[in-house]
């Protein structure tokens, strides 16, 4: 799969694909990644081959130190700069964090409950705006409540994509993909939530991990099996809340399965 095969008629890609689609167009033409998304202008870091990070050295600290982000081809780095594009705030914070938690800790020290959730935000989160109703019910894992019963509040709930693994999934959907939320305030506007989020990147509050899950194909007209509540009862996908010890929490491995 590579870019050419981004269908960015997808309701996922819509805030996406104005800036997405002819840059994914030019490089599935054979121009190479790095150069077109650098020549795009959109974002406040150039994007340069993988090649260019040098040996040893941590990849957040050199973006940090030098303002570039090594790019692989493929889906997985495209929909990263893409994200640095949309979220300049919010990515360059992110940087920042990690960044300062490797020179603590050191590349290859164990990661701490920041290193591992800003992996888990940057890899896999999802902002939502949602009643307090329909937040609550997401939160427990009422997943009837939320996405049948209160169906038609979703007309007042927004969200946006961030994670740029769960987009690369995205391009060949399957049920299972599930995200973590990331709750926006109702008072946060839609021109102000890249500049909110990277203030709301606290230390503190990454490391309590505030994420809810989501099977994302539940998002009531994201995907058309959805219409259908017994969509909605597979208990391999939809799981009921369970209690767990925090001794318990997942890695970050398990949080997003796959990830390299």
């Amino acid at each position: 799969m590579g870019v050419a095969d981004i269908d960015w008629t997808a309701p996922w890609l819509a805030d996406w694909r104005a800036v997405g689609e002819p840059l994914a167009a030019r490089i599935a033409a054979g121009q190479p990644q790095p150069q077109v998304l650098t020549a795009a202008g959109h974002a406040p870091v150039c994007f340069v081959p993988q090649a260019d990070l040098p040996d040893g050295m941590a990849y957040e600290a050199f973006i940090g130190d030098t303002k570039q982000v090594p790019t692989r081809e493929g889906l997985h780095d495209f929909f990263n700069a893409l994200c640095w594009m949309h979220f300049p705030l919010a990515k360059a914070r992110l940087n920042r964090l990690q960044a300062a938690e490797i020179a603590r800790d050191g590349v290859q020290g164990q990661r701490g409950p920041v290193r591992d959730a800003i992996t888990v935000f940057d890899e896999n989160a999802v902002l939502i705006q949602a009643p307090d109703s329909v937040w609550q019910a997401l939160t427990e894992h009422r997943w009837h409540d939320a996405l049948v019963a209160q169906r038609a509040l979703w007309v007042h709930c927004r969200i946006w994509m961030f994670g740029h693994a769960a987009l690369e999934k995205l391009v060949q959907p399957y049920k299972s993909i599930t995200v973590h939320l990331w709750r926006v305030p109702a008072a946060v506007k839609a021109e102000g939530v890249d500049a909110w989020l990277a203030q709301d990147l606290t230390p503190d509050k990454l490391a309590s991990k505030p994420f809810s899950p989501l099977p994302v194909l539940g998002v009531p007209g994201w995907w058309s099996a959805n219409t259908d509540p017994a969509f909605y009862d597979d208990v391999q996908v939809f799981r009921p809340q369970r209690m767990r010890q925090a001794s318990e929490k997942p890695s970050v491995a398990q949080e997003i399965p796959g990830l390299a």
